[in-house]
């Protein structure tokens, strides 16, 4: 039963002795590791076909004769459209497997963003990101589950971390090719979009030499067990069981939304227009925007790590509400600096903070989720909070314009102001939603049926303990059995016994 106002906690003492980190990572096998990269890999290659856009802005205004909001426009109708792709590769994945789905989806993205380079008018290239956002917003759902179902329970704060900042790390690389590759070719921005789609295809290929998880087919064979066999059979079975979770999980839904809406608007509202706030608030160069970007990526990578380790002994909303306000602290240091290198601290641990917080995300809410729809469920609301915060850009840009400053006498839209005032409003809002919300530290979720299984869409429907019953259960009639002969041998042999009278 899912709990909202539960009291902040750390995380429950284990009952047994605890393997220490190391070794829990050392005994990861070869697959599993293949898993879990390349899970991260098809975050990582999201982030950079999302993120070639905010760093293209001042190209992408040249190239179609359009300002600044119109152009972040791309970025609204990606964010749009990405609910429907989790909804659409969730699904398949929760009902066929986790291996075809994310690789068919890879090909789409990288499909999408190869043709996004090839746009040679602005209704073209709305058109491919919008499609393009239905393509990415399968990724995350498949990768969390992909790569963190097959992982040990002591493994997967630490996992999470990591796994977020795929996206980070995706920021990163797609900066590092910004600032290198596009000025040196002649198709200047265009390169980014085929270099990222080219990661994206390079994905799909390692995720096609893979064999399905480990943990599906073993949920799969259950099924099977029971008595779900045919397709057919199991497609009616998944209908029900989602059908039966919705009914009993709606409250669930809703607050999951708010969360995603919180996290999102938190972190396109200090991501995206970033590289643009530097340039046209701050007078920075294109180059030194970059650099900037980068090093707040750095900051990035970093908190999601160490607050994904934090969250296995904090607890996960404790971790999260801890990194949230570390970000908002920062918020000063992030708008009001003038020089490059206090700016970009600020952006180093602004971003320390918010990926901080959304590095236990991938856990947080996969434990929150039906354990049996825990691609469709987590990618779903994920997507539909992006959805909720896909004006993000446009609000920023639309604000600025209106909230001018002056920059070496010159008049030139105020996004340090705007920025500052969204993100510490967004940061409150998380906070309190993350307060009220429940927690399931360490839910064993691997161990849980799945969809197209009967009782799948319950909460207490695990593999192992249903097992575990009927093999007691055996071992009861066993033992009965065996006493009813002990008890018979006993009564023969007394029998024999009894003196018989002369």
């Amino acid at each position: 039963m899912t709990i909202f106002f539960a009291p902040l906690r750390l995380a429950p003492r284990p009952t047994e002795p605890q393997e220490s980190l190391w070794k829990l990572v050392l005994e990861v096998t070869p697959i599993q590791w293949g898993f879990y990269l390349v899970g991260w890999l098809a975050w990582t290659c999201d982030a950079m076909d999302f993120f070639s856009v905010s760093l293209s802005v001042t190209p992408l205004s040249e190239q179609f004769g359009r300002d600044t909001t119109e152009i972040t426009q791309a970025i609204t109708l990606t964010l749009l459209f990405r609910s429907v792709g989790a909804i659409l590769f969730g699904i398949l994945s929760d009902r066929f497997g986790r291996k075809w789905p994310l690789v068919f989806n890879l090909i789409l993205v990288a499909v999408l963003s190869l043709g996004a380079g090839f746009c040679n008018t602005y209704q073209q290239f709305l058109a491919a990101r919008s499609l393009f956002g239905i393509a990415m917003g399968g990724i995350w759902g498949l990768s969390a589950s992909t790569a963190l179902e097959n992982l040990p329970v002591g493994l997967r704060g630490i996992a999470s971390g990591w796994l977020q900042q795929g996206y980070s790390v995706g920021y990163l690389l797609a900066a590092c090719i910004s600032l290198k590759l596009v000025p040196a070719v002649r198709p200047g921005w265009r390169s980014l979009f085929w270099t990222a789609a080219g990661v994206s295809a390079f994905a799909a290929l390692l995720r096609a030499l893979l064999p399905e998880s480990a943990v599906f087919q073993k949920a799969r064979q259950a099924a099977e067990k029971h008595g779900v066999v045919s397709e057919r059979d199991k497609t009616k079975v998944f209908l029900h069981e989602t059908k039966q979770m919705l009914k009993s999980h709606w409250l669930l839904v809703v607050y999951m939304i708010l969360l995603m809406t919180g996290f999102n608007f938190l972190a396109h509202g200090s991501q995206d227009l970033f590289p643009t706030y530097l340039e046209k608030t701050k007078g920075f160069s294109a180059h030194d925007a970059t650099i900037a970007t980068i090093i707040s990526n750095c900051g990035a990578i970093s908190g999601g790590f160490v607050a994904g380790y934090l969250s296995q002994y904090l607890g996960r909303r404790i971790t999260i509400i801890i990194f949230l306000l570390l970000s908002g602290a920062f918020i000063p240091l992030w708008i009001l600096p003038s020089s490059f290198g206090a700016l970009a601290a600020g952006a180093f641990c602004v971003q320390f903070g918010v990926e901080g917080a959304w590095g236990v995300i991938p856990i947080h809410i996969t434990e929150l989720a039906p354990p049996a729809f825990r691609a469709t469920f987590p990618g779903v609301a994920y997507q539909i909070g992006n959805m909720v915060s896909s004006a993000s850009a446009q609000i920023e840009a639309t604000g600025a314009a209106h909230l001018t400053t002056m920059l070496n006498g010159t008049v030139v839209p105020d996004y340090a102001k705007v920025q500052g005032i969204f993100i510490g409003c967004i940061t409150a809002f998380t906070v309190l939603v993350t307060l009220i919300g429940p927690e399931n530290h360490s839910s064993r979720f691997e161990k849980h049926r799945a969809a197209f299984d009967q009782g799948g869409g319950s909460d207490e429907a695990y593999i192992e303990e249903e097992d575990h019953e009927q093999s007691v259960d055996v071992e009861d009639k066993d033992s009965q059995k065996a006493s009813e002969e002990r008890i018979e041998q006993h009564e023969s042999a007394s029998t024999e016994k009894v003196p018989v009278a002369v």
